[in-house]
């Protein structure tokens, strides 16, 4: 389909993550003017947010601005807005601030943090999906181990020592981990008061194993990787509540200072206003070549497509929107050349998941990695796609400190603000009242000390 008139087409992306912005730069030699709108003006390197949420990169070092990155592509502009409205028919786009209309629309907004209907835990345990959100997860961590410090209720430091994960996903792997080594290792000799080692860190699954996506030899090595560091282990296990006291978990409280949201991610509301089916998961249901049924000039790629392959949704992964945008961009090009169009194969690359220093796993086919090795392959993979050569100097020149001297320089607070919902930290005045409130509850008490926890406590040593 080639757009009426001689006018030069317009293409609007909508996001400038990976598929949008790998859609823009695949269309950099084809005769369209491109319009790239995105509600933040930076390219973000979502999979080393966990990274900046621990405190080990600072967030500059995971995101580069957009305009700086097309900045030499001569058929694409940028717009910093958000859009919120989608008109297919008349093919125009609202924004909070104005209106765009296009020839050729691809959708590439994104997911968004799912609380399956408990929107109340929104502000008790963010998600992982901004810049914001690391920064804020930061904070709250870091504040939890100062207000320790400042505690002379021991009831009250276990609470505050005592950090959920909620989602036994790659994310919620990775935060588990890094979280408790920045409690074991980068910490640990930071206080005078408090021994940092005492944190306990709960990884909290509903499923039967943690990574169901990958292979169940690499899920065990995983979550073997994750017993050496310290990490509780909590599967089959559904969360029933969270608020400023902790979450409740099958019914038993957890008193915890800091509970982290890794669970569930759906489409951004944007897709909605599209007017076409979606999945459970608010994903547009689109055409094998990516395309709207009704619509052939739209597509939707990435996290807010769902595409179907071999009977199920493709992940919403980096590499399948990438892959998504390359082929779509090209459908475009054969469009206005006259070609019909060709459907889109998707080539699985492999899965990653980082557990620690020296741990991770990969698996790609019948290749099947864990440990050191798979931590450097994942190591070197991030960094090869981290845009901008100063990003991925930064982040190597990070990652080689940090494992030789075990610190971390990114440890800071700022926007300080003392809220127990916020931070964990509570007033003097309230430690009496929230003591009580720990000793009138059941809880969850950690597991008996082992004689592997005991050996691999004093190995690390």
């Amino acid at each position: 389909m080639t757009p009426k008139g001689k006018h030069m087409p317009k293409v609007i992306i909508i996001g400038g993550g990976f598929g949008g912005l790998t859609a823009a730069q695949a269309l950099q030699n084809v005769q369209v003017e491109i319009t790239l709108v995105d509600r933040t003006n930076h390219h973000l390197f979502q999979p080393l947010l966990y990274q900046v949420a621990m405190a080990g990169l600072s967030p500059a070092e995971i995101a580069m601005p957009i305009r700086s990155i097309v900045a030499h592509q001569a058929n694409v502009s940028v717009i910093l807005g958000e859009v919120v409205n989608i008109d297919v028919s008349e093919r125009t786009l609202t924004l909070k601030d104005g209106t765009l209309s296009y020839d050729y629309l691809i959708v590439a907004s994104g997911a968004e943090t799912s609380y399956f209907g408990h929107s109340e835990w929104e502000s008790v345990a963010p998600g992982l999906k901004s810049l914001d959100d690391a920064v804020e997860i930061r904070q709250r961590v870091l504040l939890a181990f100062e207000t320790a410090e400042r505690s002379d209720d021991e009831m009250v430091r276990k609470r505050l020592l005592t950090f959920a994960v909620i989602g036994g996903g790659p994310t919620g792997v990775e935060l588990a981990g890094a979280l408790s080594e920045l409690a074991n290792r980068v910490l640990s000799s930071d206080f005078r008061r408090i021994d940092p080692k005492a944190s306990r860190v709960v990884l909290v699954e509903a499923g039967e194993r943690i990574l169901p996506s990958f292979a169940f030899d690499l899920a065990e090595k995983a979550a073997e990787q994750l017993r050496e560091l310290g990490v509780e282990l909590k599967t089959k296990s559904r969360v029933t509540a969270i608020d400023d006291f902790g979450v409740s978990i099958n019914g038993e409280a957890l008193p915890c200072s800091v509970v982290i949201w890794g669970a569930g991610v759906r489409a951004t509301n944007l897709t909605k206003t599209l007017g076409v089916s979606l999945d459970s998961a608010g994903r547009v249901i689109v055409e094998q070549d990516c395309s709207l049924k009704e619509h052939k000039n739209v597509f939707v790629i990435g996290d807010a497509a769902a595409f179907m392959h071999e009977g199920k949704a493709l992940p919403g992964v980096s590499p399948v929107a990438m892959q998504q945008a390359r082929a779509v961009a090209k459908n475009i090009e054969r469009d206005l050349d006259g070609k019909p169009r060709k459907m889109f194969e998707y080539v699985d690359k492999g899965a990653m998941a980082t557990i620690g220093r020296s741990r991770a796993i990969a698996q790609a086919g019948r290749i099947h990695l864990s440990g050191f090795i798979a931590w450097i392959a994942w190591l070197f993979i991030h960094i090869w796609y981290l845009i901008g050569f100063r990003n991925r100097f930064a982040v190597l020149f990070n990652w080689v400190y940090q494992y030789v001297a075990y610190r971390r320089g990114a440890r800071l607070i700022t926007g300080y603000h003392f809220h127990e919902h916020t931070s964990g930290a509570i007033a003097p005045a309230e430690a009496v009242a929230l003591s009580r409130r720990l000793s009138n509850r059941q809880t969850i008490a950690p597991p008996s000390t082992t004689t592997e926890s005991v050996r691999i406590s004093q190995r690390d040593e």
